[in-house]
């Protein structure tokens, strides 16, 4: 028999249950099922925590220019904005750009009732790439922004603001804005008020924008706000949404001051650091699973090391070198760590699988932004936490098969 076919048949029979001794048998499960545990905790968390990210991230793209343009000062208006436009339009990666009139209103019902909300006047005709989900559902038909009904300007709302206020399609509905406002003959502030039509509802999953997001034409926001014929900003996508701050900079040196590019990453650095923390945060906690579980592999080894001195000391004397006795309590550890991290890994991906096929677990979306736990599935954190599980498993072994080694054959036999 070969030095390595001895070993691992020793090593087996080592692990293996046998009469009498069936308590080392449930201590060596006991060290695969807190392998097991902690990877597989391991691995959901970090999928979650990235399918967050990822999510967030997509939703937050898909409903926002990658770049808002505008300009510093009391007015922060753009006047002229069609030659800013093509000048903007031209900067190397920006795929598309349009005119946009983003501003802070309020809906309101005919009872008096009346809410913050966010109003974002777009122009739907506008050439080149859609700059977000809204414009292409509006020119693939989805959504509509034409003439309405009762000749009023027409209003998509978002889902959970249009439950709120009752506001089904064709509704007529007073939108205010502080912006623009006037001055009356008696000195006092008057705000714009302007009615329109609901001509549908959106729905993003995200609950801030479907809580708070309301779209018209260009015409009708610049009317509604004073600006006319300016608008508040140019928003612009760029070919890779990653680079967008390069790209900011690029706007901003070919516009010169007082133009002002704010890319999206700096717009949400505080979200996505802070999932960035808690993803980190969680991590580590649960990698302390997997150190505890080290910690019951030495301690099985350590008692298998203790209940077979006798059986140590017989196979020394009858020529097993000391090598390759800490080779068979290292092929043990090995083994409980290999088991427990692929028998962690399996489950995990299960159950990440399942919670993304079913999503089962709701979440509530004014906490967390979305109303459902998300999930993506990065082979390299797979990979990590696997190879990190096998790692601390090894090491693990080192010092009860040092401890075996260094046993002498006379003093072993000895051994009660």
């Amino acid at each position: 028999m070969s030095p390595l076919k001895l070993e691992w048949f020793i090593a087996r029979r080592y692990l293996a249950s046998r009469r009498g001794v069936r308590f080392l048998s449930l201590i060596t499960l006991i060290a695969i099922g807190g392998v097991f545990v902690g990877v597989m905790a391991l691995i959901v968390v970090t999928s979650v925590m990235s399918g967050l990210q990822t999510d967030l991230r997509e939703k937050i793209l898909g409903n926002n220019p990658h770049i808002f343009v505008t300009k510093y000062g009391e007015t922060m208006e753009l006047q002229g904005w069609e030659d800013t436009l093509e000048r903007v339009r031209v900067v190397q990666d920006v795929e598309a750009a349009a005119p946009l009139v983003h501003a802070e209103v309020a809906l309101g019902t005919p009872g008096g009732h009346a809410q913050a909300a966010i109003l974002r006047g777009i122009d739907p005709t506008a050439t080149g790439e859609p700059i977000t989900d809204i414009v292409g559902q509006i020119r693939s038909g989805e959504l509509e922004l034409g003439k309405t009904e009762s000749g009023f300007p027409p209003l998509l709302i978002g889902e959970g603001l249009a439950e709120r206020f009752s506001a089904y399609e064709g509704r007529v509905v007073n939108v205010i804005s502080l912006q623009g406002v006037q001055v009356s003959a008696m000195g006092t502030l008057v705000p714009r008020i302007r009615r329109f039509e609901v001509a549908g509802q959106f729905r993003t999953g995200m609950y801030e924008y479907d809580n708070s997001f309301m779209y018209t034409t260009l015409e009708a926001a610049q009317d509604l706000t004073g600006l006319a014929p300016g608008v508040s900003h140019i928003e612009v996508k760029v070919a890779d949404p990653i680079n967008a701050d390069v790209v900011a900079n690029r706007i901003e040196d070919e516009l010169g001051f007082p133009y002002w590019a704010q890319d999206w990453i700096a717009m949400n650095a505080p979200l996505f650091s802070a999932l960035q923390l808690e993803k980190l945060a969680m991590g580590i906690i649960l990698l302390l699973i997997v150190i505890v579980a080290a910690f019951n592999i030495i301690s099985t080894l350590v008692m298998v090391v203790t209940d077979k001195t006798r059986e140590i000391g017989i196979l020394k004397s009858m020529g097993l070198k000391s090598s390759q006795v800490q080779r068979v309590f290292m092929l043990q550890g090995v083994v409980i760590g290999t088991v427990g991290s692929l028998l962690g890994a399996g489950s995990g991906l299960l159950l990440v699988w399942l919670l993304d096929r079913y999503q089962f677990i709701e979440i509530p979306g004014d906490v967390y932004f979305i109303d459902r736990l998300p999930v993506a599935f990065d082979p390299l954190e797979i990979g990590t936490i696997v190879g990190a599980s096998l790692l601390i498993s090894f090491l693990a072994t080192l010092y009860p098969a040092r401890q075996a080694a260094r046993l002498f054959p006379v003093e072993a036999i000895r051994h009660e």
